[in-house]
Formats: C-alpha cells, structure tokens, sequence
C-alpha cells in the first residue's frame, strides 16, 4: 500500500465498551436513547477514550472547478465556484453561519479553482485550474489524484494538531454533482438515471442532457470500478479527491469524520474502497434531497442522523448535525447514574 492509502487503526474495543457500560448505569431505561448511544459508543472507540470529547470541531471546505462545466450540466457558471470562494472568506456563507454556531474553526482549500484566489482563510493547494472536461479526455492524471488526496490529508492534519476533535469536511466547485454523479454511477454499478439530480437547479430539458453527458464519458472513459484511483482520475475532482484523502487522515489521526451530503457521500465511498478499515470513522450527518445520495449511502450501509431535504454542501448538513454528537458525549459524561441519583435501576 503506498503512503498515500495507509489504513486506520482498529476502533478501541475496550473504550467502546466501557462507555457502553457506563451508558447502563445512566438514569433512564436501557437503551432508551436509542441512536444516540450507539453513536456515543463508535465516538468512543473512535476516540480511544470512554467518556470520548468531540469539541472543538473543524471544517474543511475544500474549492475546484470542472472541465466538465462546458458541456452546460449547471444552472451556474464556472466563476460561481470563485464568487463563493470569497464569499466564504468574507464569512456570508451557510458554513460560516454554522460553524460559527458550533464553535468550528473552518479552513478553505483551494485545490483546483480556475481563477485566482486571495483571502485570510484560504489555502493555495492547486493541483491545477480545474479538472479537463471528462467528457472528451480524463479529468485528470493518476499523479494528480494523488496530490490532491495529500493536500486533504494535510488539511486535516492541520485542523487535528489545531486542537480539533471531529472533523467535517465540505466542498464548492460548480459542475461537482456531475462528477460525483459519474463516480457513483462506476463504483455502484446502478443506471447513471437512477443517480443524476438537479444539482444546482437545472430544467428537465438540462438534468436529461446531464444525464447523457455523463452517460457518454462513461462509455468513453470505460474506467475499471475494481481500480478506485483509476475511477477517480478519469471522472472526478480535485476536491472530491482531496475530501478522500481528507478522510483517510482524520481517521489515521483517531477523529471523527462528519459525513455531509451527496457529494461528501461518494468522496467517502471512494476512500473507503481505497482504505475498507476507514468506514468505521465515518458518521452520516443527512439524507440530502439530491437524487443520488440514498444510493451513496446504500452502498456504504449508512443511516444518516438527519433528513432535512438539504442540498447545499459546503459541509452545511454535517455543521447542523454536529450538536448530536456533542448531546451524545455530554449525555455519557454528565448525566446521573442510578447509584448516584439514589434512584432504583430497576424491579427488587
């Protein structure tokens, strides 16, 4: 395995166990909580500590462009990619609203956009200015799908030895619902009309020529789904890419990987095809509204915490969920057990 595809260490069985029992010991029936004790658990495991601690959280949001844009697959321009770029770094964004109600340190990355950028918060990773348009020649090389996986380990190692205890991860890049669309479509093996949404809002007539775009380089690109960098490279982003490699590293790292939405989604399918063991990391944060995402999460057995109909990315609905997983460690950590609350546990 190269350095860029190292596996995550085993979840810690015994911090997941003793939370587990001390979860027991809580003063309400068991499992009463449902959901949120099996999540505390995994946060255990993850973390390698019982009683596990998940603030302060990071987000990274990572920034391209697709060549893919020129076939008009978006309702939005490519320079919309840029304009939100700086509209993150002037702190208007969703994500900002929200990570500044969690109390998230947040960091942009730019790993692909195709026009310049400046601002405090963004990170010159540029692979290049965008992906070429995979549906006349690869989206990239296999060179630069790894250098891209780098820059999002990097991200995330940045966010971890910043203090941070979980971490989510996001994107922007105009056209990325057509390239995440394409990589499911390969490594899930479903019709490409099963998976393909709206995006950012096209018509019918524009989501049936999305549709056949994708259909078409797929045909044309024939990547082989039992080689998932060689998938990446023909059909994806940089930032997807980046997000993949972001993954890998929070979980290297013992954190947990907050799951956004659709194209959060297939960016973890595709780490975990490269890296199985990184699936134990992951938690879902939302069922997005975009039409392939039941798909993405189906592949990956995932039951997400939330449905709210969203399909915004920027990490938004990994940002709204977050509070869960603070509830579920400050349930494990706070509450009163039986003995203490001198309460009976149960029947004499």
């Amino acid at each position: 395995m190269s350095d860029a595809l190292y596996s995550p260490p085993n979840l810690d069985s015994a911090s997941a166990a003793r939370a587990r029992e001390h979860l027991d010991s809580l003063t309400k029936p068991p499992g009463s909580m449902g959901r949120l004790e099996a999540l505390v658990e995994q946060l255990a495991g993850i973390r390698g500590e019982p009683f596990p601690r998940v603030s302060p959280p990071g987000v990274l949001v990572f920034a391209a462009d697709h060549g893919v844009a020129a076939e008009g697959v978006s309702a939005f321009p490519q320079a919309v990619t840029a304009q939100m770029v700086a509209n993150f770094v002037a702190g208007g964004a969703a994500i900002n609203v929200f990570a500044r109600q969690i109390g998230a340190r947040l960091e942009v990355i730019d790993v692909g956009v195709a026009a310049p950028l400046e601002g405090p918060v963004v990170i010159d990773e540029k692979i290049g200015p965008g992906t070429a348009n995979f549906a006349v020649e690869d989206a990239m090389s296999r060179d630069q799908a790894l250098a891209a996986m780098a820059a999002g380990r990097r991200a995330s190692g940045r966010a971890v030895e910043a203090g941070c205890r979980c971490l989510i991860v996001g994107e922007m890049g105009i056209a990325n619902t057509t390239a995440s669309s394409a990589l499911l479509a390969v490594l899930s093996g479903r019709p490409v009309a099963e998976l393909v949404g709206r995006g950012t809002g096209v018509d019918d007539a524009g989501l049936a020529h999305k549709r056949a775009v994708i259909e078409a380089a797929i045909a044309a690109r024939a990547p082989d789904a039992g080689d998932p960098l060689a998938v990446l490279a023909s059909l994806g982003g940089f930032e997807i890419a980046a997000m993949a490699g972001a993954f890998m590293e929070g979980a290297a790292r013992r954190v947990p990987l907050l799951v956004d939405g659709f194209i959060a989604t297939v960016a973890a399918l595709l780490a975990c095809r490269l890296v199985p063991e990184l699936r134990d990391y992951l938690i879902f944060a939302h069922r997005s509204h975009e039409a392939g995402h039941g798909a993405a999460l189906a592949a990956l057995e995932a039951i997400p915490l939330l449905d709210l109909e969203l399909r915004l990315g920027e990490g938004s609905g990994a940002a709204l969920a977050f509070p869960l997983l603070e509830a579920a460690c400050r349930m494990l950590s706070e509450m009163a057990t039986f003995e203490a609350a001198g309460i009976s546990a149960g029947p004499a």
